[in-house]
C-alpha cells in the first residue's frame, strides 16, 4: 500500500490530467447519434411505403427506431425535409429546386421509377398525347406522377382537358381503371409496386409504349431510357408479350443536411443491402448510384461509396462502433499531451523515492559535525541519542525494494556516525 501510495503522490498529476481529458473529451465529442429518425414512407401500397418498412425493420436491428410518416408522394416528402418535419424520405429524381439544394442532401439513386401509361383495351391511344381528352388518372396533388406527367404533356402539346388529370394514384387509380371508370392511369413508381404488377397482368388494359424514350430522356435530364422486357415480370405467361420502350426517372434517398452522419452510414448500409441486388429493371450492383442524383451527395456517402463502411463499424456493433470514432477523434491529442508525462514520471518518481532517503543526510552531517564539536560527555549522549532517533526514524520508512539498497547504506552511514561520536575525549578535547 505504501508503494501505492507513493505512486500515486508521483502519478497524480498524470492521472489527473488523464481524467480531466476524458471528462473534456466526452464533454467535446460530437452528440451521440439519435434513437428515433421519421422517414418520409409515401402512401401505403406504394413502393415507397414498401421499401420504408425495410429500412424500417433494419434499422431497428441497430437500435435505431424509424417512425414511417405517410405522405402523398415525392413533392410532399421534400416539402416535409425541408419543413425539418421528417429526417429521410425517398424522392423521385428531377423533382428538387436551388431552395432544396441549401437543406437536403442525398444518399444516392436506389432504383429506376419508369413512368407506367396504362390504357384500357378499348381505348384508341398509342401515344401519351392521345390521351389528352381522355379521363387519365396523373396521381395526387404533391406527387412526383403528377408532376412528372404534366411536364411530358407540355412535350406532346396541345390542350389538355381538366379530365385528364384526375387526382387518382396508386391503388385507387388502378381499381377504376380496370373498373372502366377511367380511360387511362400514369405511375411514376417501382416495378415492385403492387399495382403495377396487377395491371401488367390483367387483360383489361395494355402498356404504352414509349419509342421515342430517347429522345425524351435527351430532353429531360433527371430522365432514362429504359426497356421492359419481354417475359421479364412472368416467363410463363410470357408478360409483357414483347419489348417495352420505357422513360425513368431515379429514386433516390434524401436526407437532411444536419442529420448525423453515423446515421447517414446506417442508411447507406440498409441502401446497400436493398438496392444492390439485381432487379427486373436493373443489373446486380449497378445501384445505389451516387451519380444519378440531383441533391449534393453528403461526404458521410461519398466516402462510403470509396471505402464501404469504416473498419470499426465492420467489426463492432452500431453503438460501440459510433462511439469510438467519436471519441478516437479527441483522443489523439489526448495522447499527445500525456506521452511527454508519461515520460517524465519516472525519473520524478525515482527522485521522490530518493528524496526521502536523502534528505536525512542532512540531519547526519549537522549531527556528525556536533559530535565532532562536543567538549562534554553529556554533549556526545545527547548527540548518540538524537542518532538512535534517526534510526528508528529511517527504521519506520518504506521504499520500494528496488530502492532498499539506498535506504541500508544511509543506516550504515549513521551506524558509522554513532562509532565515530563515541570514540571521541571529551575530556581530551576539553584539554
Amino acid at each position: 500500500m505504501s508503494a501505492l501510495r507513493d505512486f500515486l503522490k508521483v502519478y497524480w498529476p498524470l492521472v489527473a490530467v488523464a481524467f480531466a481529458g476524458v471528462l473534456l473529451a466526452l464533454m467535446l465529442m460530437d452528440p451521440a447519434p439519435p434513437k428515433t429518425i421519421r422517414f418520409a414512407a409515401g402512401s401505403p401500397g406504394g413502393a415507397y411505403h414498401a421499401f420504408a418498412e425495410r429500412y424500417q425493420r433494419l434499422l431497428a436491428e441497430e437500435g435505431v427506431e424509424v417512425e414511417l410518416v405517410e405522405t402523398q408522394g415525392s413533392i410532399d416528402n421534400l416539402r416535409l425535409l425541408d419543413d425539418s418535419e421528417v429526417d429521410v424520405g425517398l424522392v423521385q429524381g428531377g423533382l428538387s429546386t436551388p431552395r432544396d439544394e441549401e437543406k437536403l442532401r442525398s444518399l444516392g439513386g436506389l432504383f429506376p421509377e419508369p413512368f407506367w401509361v396504362f390504357v384500357r383495351q378499348d381505348v384508341e391511344a398509342e401515344t401519351l398525347g392521345d390521351l389528352r381528352n381522355l379521363r387519365m388518372a396523373v396521381g395526387g396533388q404533391g406527387s412526383g406522377t403528377r408532376m412528372l406527367a404534366l411536364e411530358l404533356e407540355t412535350d406532346y402539346g396541345g390542350e389538355w382537358v381538366d379530365a385528364s388529370r384526375l387526382s387518382l394514384s396508386g391503388n385507387a387509380a388502378a381499381t377504376a381503371l380496370l373498373a372502366g371508370e377511367i380511360d387511362a392511369a400514369a405511375f411514376a413508381a417501382s416495378i415492385e409496386a403492387s399495382y403495377v404488377d396487377w395491371l401488367l397482368r390483367s387483360d383489361e388494359v395494355r402498356l404504352m409504349r414509349f419509342d421515342r424514350a430517347p429522345a425524351l430522356a435527351r430532353r429531360h435530364e433527371a430522365l432514362s431510357d429504359i426497356v421492359l422486357l419481354r417475359g421479364v415480370v412472368d416467363i410463363g405467361l410470357n408478360v409483357p408479350a414483347e419489348d417495352v420502350p420505357l422513360v425513368a426517372p431515379v429514386a433516390q434517398l434524401v436526407v437532411r443536411k444536419d442529420l448525423h452522419p453515423a446515421i447517414e452510414s446506417l442508411l447507406m448500409d440498409a441502401a446497400m443491402a436493398i438496392h444492390s441486388e439485381g432487379t427486373l429493371l436493373a443489373a446486380g450492383g449497378q445501384y445505389p448510384d451516387p451519380d444519378v442524383t440531383d441533391l449534393p451527395i453528403t461526404d458521410q456517402a461519398r466516402r462510403y461509396y470509396q471505402d464501404g463502411p469504416s473498419f470499426l463499424r465492420r467489426y463492432f456493433s452500431f453503438d460501440v462502433a459510433n462511439f469510438l470514432e467519436r471519441a478516437w477523434i479527441l483522443a489523439i491529442p489526448l495522447l499527445t499531451l500525456l506521452f511527454p508525462l508519461v515520460r517524465v514520471a519516472p525519473p520524478i518518481y525515482r527522485w521522490r523515492v530518493r528524496r526521502k532517503i536523502y534528505v536525512w543526510y542532512a540531519d547526519l552531517r549537522e549531527l556528525e559535525d556536533r559530535g565532532r564539536a562536543a567538549e562534554s560527555q553529556e554533549t556526545c549522549n545527547r548527540v548518540l541519542d538524537d542518532l538512535e532517533n534517526l534510526q528508528a526514524e529511517i527504521g519506520a520508512v518504506e521504499v520500494p525494494l528496488s530502492y532498499t539498497d539506498d535506504l541500508y547504506r544511509l543506516r550504515s552511514h549513521v551506524e558509522f556516525v554513532k562509532q565515530l561520536v563515541r570514540g571521541r575525549n571529551p575530556v581530551a578535547v576539553a584539554g
